[in-house]
């Protein structure tokens, strides 16, 4: 299926950080991430191993003591994947980042629509497989964009990639403001996403928190936010406290009530 959007979305991001490694320096690859613990080249072995076992091969172990800062089952499945890598360069790692996803890519474009429509596990919960991929490209984005924050290296930032993972962080806006914040029944929020990617998603709190097409009356609160700071914001990459999240977020209407959602935002790691 060459023209199936998700895989080209994929094609795409693998592409975009296979160009960003091949200059890198083993300086570079060393270099801290905002993800705890992880480096430039580990967040590399972590897409590897991932697409490792979408591909079929076993999980990857190892006899290192699982480090501090993993906290989760998920981050106990991810780190072996890092930590069996560490001792190889970073060219070494692309080089097989290269080779997987080159690899992925060829099975992907040979499934079927039937195929991709198939019931899969996926993080978000039973979906399809394309869900699943969907997933992956945004995973693989916010990656991408760890390891170009990390390196004062800024791109990517539109494209069928960005555009699948903006959409996955403002899909978790209403569980945001429904379940983390608790905002109260009868409020309604308006999210304004402006810069790279522009989106007005408003949320009704009635039995839930749902995304709707339209207020019937004014926002209780309105928060407005450059797309990119927000996808940081959500994915937990930004210190709340820190001097690039201070500030991202202008709230109109009430403001304790948005400094709450705000707080809340960070639902992926």
């Amino acid at each position: 299926m060459p023209n199936e959007p998700v895989v080209e979305a994929l094609a795409t991001v693998w592409e975009s950080i296979v160009e960003l490694g091949a200059d890198l320096s083993e300086e570079q690859w060393a270099t801290p991430t905002s993800l705890p613990g992880w480096t430039v080249k580990d967040n590399v072995s972590h897409m590897i191993g991932t697409e490792r076992l979408l591909a079929g091969y076993p999980p990857e172990e190892c006899d290192a003591t699982t480090p501090d800062y993993v906290k989760n089952g998920i981050g106990e499945i991810n780190e072996p994947s890092v930590a069996l890598r560490r001792p190889l360069s970073g060219a070494e790692v692309l080089e097989e980042f290269r080779a997987i996803t080159a690899a992925r890519i060829e099975a992907l474009r040979s499934m079927s629509d039937d195929d991709m429509a198939a019931d899969s596990w996926t993080p978000v919960g039973p979906w399809t497989y394309r869900m699943f991929m969907e997933v992956r490209v945004f995973d693989c984005w916010f990656h991408e964009q760890d390891i170009r924050e990390a390196l004062d290296l800024p791109g990517h930032l539109i494209g069928p990639a960005a555009e699948y993972a903006y959409e996955r962080t403002v899909a978790s806006f209403p569980y945001v403001v429904g379940k983390r914040a608790g905002v109260p029944t009868g409020s309604t929020v308006t999210l304004q996403l402006t810069g790279d990617w522009e989106r007005t998603v408003h949320v009704d709190v009635a039995d839930k928190a749902v995304a709707v097409a339209d207020l019937d009356r004014p926002a209780t609160v309105t928060l407005t936010c450059d797309a990119f700071a927000f996808g940081r914001l959500t994915g937990g990459r930004w210190d709340k406290s820190g001097e690039q999240a201070v500030g991202a977020v202008i709230i109109d209407g009430d403001v304790e009530l948005g400094r709450a959602i705000v707080d809340a935002l960070d639902v992926v790691m």
